[in-house]
């Protein structure tokens, strides 16, 4: 969750994307493009750090920045890197990203669902929490974010906005010895 400021700063950037993406009819392409740089910064601790690092000069975090994505992603994505650059608001790219795969989420009525388990769901699982999550919130889509927690037992935990559905093993003791604590 970002906080209110740097939530001020994304927010205007994020939308002004989605603008440019929208007039150039780029929507989904940049959604691969934000996808793209996102999975490189996670990837890679070392260029979160040299990107965010405000000792780095300007022109060294755009050669990093060419060299990676150049011939990846769309002219207008790396053009509105390098301007986070010269505004010196790179350090909030990855915010600015995942706010605008958020904003084309809520254009689309595509609802992102973090899906935890124990282990890795098979695709008929993934089809059935797709479509309980469907039914639940009434969206077009959805689009699962998997995430692994052997410390879950068993289950399943599924997480569409401020709605948590707890299915797991861990979740049915807690309220279980909630429960018997309150009983007693």
């Amino acid at each position: 969750m970002a906080s209110p400021v740097s939530a001020a700063i994304t927010e205007p950037y994020a939308e002004a994307l989605l603008s440019l993406a929208q007039t150039q009819g780029l929507v989904s392409r940049f959604s691969e493009d934000t996808s793209l740089f996102l999975e490189l910064l996670a990837s890679s601790l070392e260029l979160r750090s040299f990107i965010s690092n405000p000792l780095t000069k300007g022109e060294a975090k755009k050669a990093v920045i060419r060299q990676l994505l150049n011939d990846k992603v769309h002219s207008y994505f790396l053009n509105f890197l390098l301007l986070l650059v010269d505004r010196r608001r790179i350090f909030v790219a990855q915010e600015i990203a995942e706010q605008y795969q958020a904003l084309v989420r809520k254009l689309q009525n595509i609802v992102l669902a973090e899906v935890t388990t124990t282990v890795e769901l098979t695709e008929a699982q993934r089809e059935a929490v797709v479509h309980k999550v469907k039914a639940i919130s009434g969206a077009s889509q959805v689009e699962l974010a998997c995430h692994l927690d052997p410390s879950l037992i068993g289950g399943v935990i599924v997480k569409v906005g401020s709605q948590v559905l707890d299915a797991s093993l861990r979740g049915q003791l807690r309220r279980l010895s909630n429960s018997l604590l309150a009983a007693s």
